[in-house]
């Protein structure tokens, strides 16, 4: 994207300073720094951003923990509550979005649909947090109530501040992650089973958050080779390949075949650049705008929307297997089965019926009687 022309930032909350390794660079840090032209690299530290831009809301929640017995220092881990790392790295969206300094962003998240819920978290704290007057309001009252006999701090106007600017951040955060004209997800997988299933549930939360996902990319594809210890790795890995394809629809898929050396240095990323979309292609633009699943309520019913590649009934089959629905679809090459993550509000339900439809799938739950 930078040698488009774009000013592009990357950004990554990899505690493993992965951006330091890719570009073979020790000097990329906390603070940005520029890797080559039009391209700005920052390596986020989460405790430290959360710790200089809302100190007094972490203080009064360690204070908190602290009232109980529990040592300081312990406290201060426990307040960092489990999400608030992720979800402090998508705040530098927002503070980098809001000074308009770049063109694009990209954003290294962890390779899992877990992180997805973070994404969603700035919706729902947005929408219901000043009802319940935020996490602030609601120490306030316990700690008014309980002070005399805990202990336990009442929160100043700078947390109540601090805690509403949170608010107001999250509020811009979510426009920003929920608009499908400027931000898109990109999946990466390796062609094995554990990568792809984390990849088909990212996939799977992110249709579920409203949030559109582009592309998928499968890398470290190995060449065919007259070794049978590695021949057999690749067949394997092809069959991988062609599953993803299938899992992924109606998502384009980029192949990129194992490489000889690392993923390390400008030179060697330019060309992977180039791989994955020509020496003409455009990667800042959305190459897919759609939703694979989609799902609607109404009244005791869930119908589950799913984009499949076949037309006819009898090509498939499918059943429920507790939290996952199992897709067996015939193909040319053979028996495909896709293994779809259900979301957590389907499993107190029954799968009632299926129903095909053109290149789409529809599958009702119903809550039991």
């Amino acid at each position: 994207m930078s040698e488009r022309g774009y000013n592009t930032l990357v950004l990554s909350a990899d505690p493993a300073h992965t951006l330091s390794d890719a570009f073979m660079m020790k000097e990329v840090g906390h603070e940005p720094r520029q890797v080559a032209p039009n391209l700005t690299a920052l390596q986020i530290d989460p405790v430290s951003e959360m710790s200089k831009q809302y100190d007094p809301i972490l203080s009064y929640m360690a204070a908190i923990f602290s009232a109980k017995g529990i040592d300081e220092t312990l406290a201060y881990e426990i307040a960092m509550l489990p999400g608030m790392t992720q979800l402090f790295s998508l705040l530098k969206i927002q503070e980098v979005g809001r000074s308009k300094a770049y063109d694009c962003v990209v954003l290294d998240m962890p390779a899992s649909g877990e992180a997805l819920r973070y994404l969603y978290f700035p919706k729902l704290v947005g929408s219901i947090g000043r009802k319940l007057t935020g996490l602030a309001g609601l120490f306030s009252g316990f700690a008014k109530v309980f002070q005399p006999v805990a202990k336990i701090p009442a929160p100043g106007k700078d947390v109540i501040k601090s805690e509403m600017d949170f608010l107001d951040r999250l509020d811009e955060l979510a426009k920003i992650i929920r608009n499908n004209d400027i931000t898109s997800i990109r999946l990466v997988a390796n062609p094995d089973t554990f990568s792809i299933e984390n990849a088909k549930r990212a996939l799977m939360s992110a249709s579920l958050y409203g949030i559109n996902v582009d592309m998928a990319v499968i890398n470290k594809i190995m060449a065919s080779s007259s070794d049978e210890y590695y021949a057999n790795w690749a067949r394997y890995q092809k069959d991988k390949v062609e599953e993803a394809k299938a899992n992924f629809y109606p998502l384009p898929v980029k192949e990129v075949q194992l490489y000889n050396t690392e993923l390390r240095g400008i030179d060697t990323l330019r060309k992977h650049g180039e791989v994955l979309f020509g020496r003409d292609g455009d990667p800042s633009e959305i190459f897919y705008r759609g939703k694979p699943y989609s799902f609607e309520s109404a009244d005791n019913t869930i119908n589950m929307s799913v984009q499949v590649p076949f037309t006819e009934k009898d090509d498939f089959s499918i059943e429920r297997y507790g939290d996952q629905l199992t897709l067996s679809v015939k193909t040319a090459a053979g028996q495909i089965v896709n293994i779809i993550p259900l979301p957590i509000a389907t499993a107190g339900m029954k799968l009632a019926r299926a129903k095909l439809m053109n290149h789409e799938l529809n599958v009702i739950f119903e809550k039991k009687p």
